[in-house]
Parts: structure tokens; C-alpha cells; sequence
């Protein structure tokens, strides 16, 4: 007879999780404060404010600093109060890519579109520009795409590389680039500028003509960029609007393989 379920485990974990994201919110709102007082505001027992407290202390998403002492110095250490880190504030969200998206709007409408395109260009500049000497070592494309990986994995963008197709004498392999995070993809979602001066970048940075096949901001789970590689007489290109998997499979792009 199979064992009955126990309901009231997961809804212990969902009422840990309300309780604690109440003291992080309390703290937020209120600013620095000591576990009794954080207590008394939720009506509930110093005991069980400590532990929500010591949670988020662990993952570094509140601090302590001593509280101010008023009269005469007395025995025994300082009240702590607790407040939150940036880690801490970050559970509420930011409006950093609202506000992306405003200022470039605003730039649109006043200074038109080439000013959105040159600062799409001078954004991805400063991105890679530290890199350049990096990736510019080689003449190879395959190999110059492995270190842009990795100078885009150090800002930020968690990339990497695979290679497409199985290389033979007088046959043609392509490399593919896949970024796995995007930073601004909210903001790109509505600027596809920012994408397509990034493509052009990578174009110019490994010295063959690249083709984007699908971006994190129009939906999909990766940006992947299609980079040819010549081992035979001509550059090697995927079948249009299909990408390769890692474990070697072919599958539709959404985008049918346009450029971003």
C-alpha cells in the first residue's frame, strides 16, 4: 500500500519562505533594526526572528553593525542591528533595465536612431575593446572564438564554444558561439541595435563574416552565433534556420536563422 502523501512539508518551506522574505522586507523598509524589534512588528517570537535572521546573514543577504548605546556605557556587548546588503536588497528586484529601456527611448525620440546605433556600438566597444589584443592573437576564427568566449564569460555573458560538423580533408567545420546569459537582453528585446552592432563586433573580432542565429532577447534559451571556419574551399555554414545542439542534434531556430 503505498504511503500517504505529507502536505504539510511543503507548506512548511512556503511559510519559512513568506516569514523570512517579511524580515527582509521589514529591514528594507524600515532600515537597520534589532531582532527584538524586528519581533515585535511581525508578532512573532524573538526565537524564530533569530533563525530568518541567521539565514540571511549565511547568504549574505543582511549584515550587522553595532547599535548606537544612549546614556551611560553598561556591561555587556552592544545591541546588533541588521540590515540588508545589496545581495539582500536584490529579492525586491531593480528597475535598472526600466530604466535602460526609458533612457534609450528618450535618446530615440530626440536624437534619432543613428544615436541609439552609435551607442549600441560604443557600448559593445567597451565590452571587448580590453579584450581585443586577447582575441586578435590568432588568425584562426575557431580559435579566436574560444578566447572571445572567454572574455565575454569574464563580463558577464557565460559563453562558449563547440564545434559543427565532423572536419575530413577538403570538408568545412564552423564553430558556434553561444552566450547563455544576457545582461541586457530586456533592454534588447525593444533595441535590436544593441544585438546587431554586437554581431557586427564579433564579425570584425574574428575576421570572418558570422551569422547570428538566434538571441536570448527575441525568446530563445542562448544567443548563438554561427562562426565559418575553412577547411576546405569555401566557409562552413549551418542548413539556414537550423542550429546544432551539444549533444550534436539539428534543431529550428524560432528566429529561421536571420541575424539578430
Amino acid at each position: 500500500m503505498p504511503r500517504a502523501a505529507h502536505p504539510a512539508v511543503p507548506s512548511q518551506v512556503s511559510a519559512e519562505g513568506k516569514t523570512r522574505q517579511e524580515v527582509a522586507r521589514l529591514l528594507l523598509e524600515q532600515g537597520p533594526m534589532t531582532a527584538v524589534v524586528v519581533a515585535e512588528q511581525l508578532g512573532i517570537s524573538p526565537t524564530a526572528i533569530r533563525r530568518h535572521l541567521d539565514a540571511l546573514l549565511a547568504d549574505g543577504e543582511a549584515e550587522t553593525r553595532d547599535a548606537p548605546r544612549r546614556g551611560p556605557r553598561g556591561r555587556g556587548r552592544p545591541a546588533k542591528l541588521f540590515l540588508l546588503t545589496e545581495a539582500g536588497r536584490a529579492r525586491f528586484g531593480h528597475a535598472y533595465d526600466d530604466l535602460a529601456v526609458s533612457a534609450i527611448r528618450f535618446l530615440a525620440e530626440h536624437a534619432g536612431e543613428d544615436a541609439v546605433r552609435a551607442f549600441a556600438e560604443q557600448r559593445i566597444e567597451k565590452l571587448v575593446g580590453p579584450h581585443r589584443a586577447a582575441i586578435t592573437g590568432s588568425s584562426d576564427p575557431a580559435t579566436r572564438a574560444e578566447a572571445l568566449a572567454t572574455a565575454l564569460t569574464r563580463e558577464g555573458y557565460a559563453a562558449s564554444t563547440r564545434q559543427v560538423g565532423a572536419p575530413a580533408p577538403g570538408q568545412n567545420v564552423g564553430a558556434q558561439l553561444c552566450q547563455h546569459h544576457c545582461p541586457v537582453a530586456h533592454v534588447a528585446a525593444e533595441f535590436p541595435q544593441l544585438c546587431e552592432a554586437e554581431t557586427e563586433a564579433f564579425a570584425e573580432l574574428l575576421g570572418t563574416h558570422v551569422q547570428r542565429l538566434a538571441t536570448i532577447a527575441r525568446g530563445d534559451s542562448a544567443c548563438t552565433t554561427h562562426v565559418p571556419v575553412t577547411t576546405g574551399n569555401n566557409p562552413a555554414h549551418p542548413e539556414p534556420g537550423r542550429t546544432v545542439s551539444p549533444e550534436g542534434h539539428t534543431a529550428r531556430i524560432p528566429n529561421g536563422g536571420k541575424p539578430a
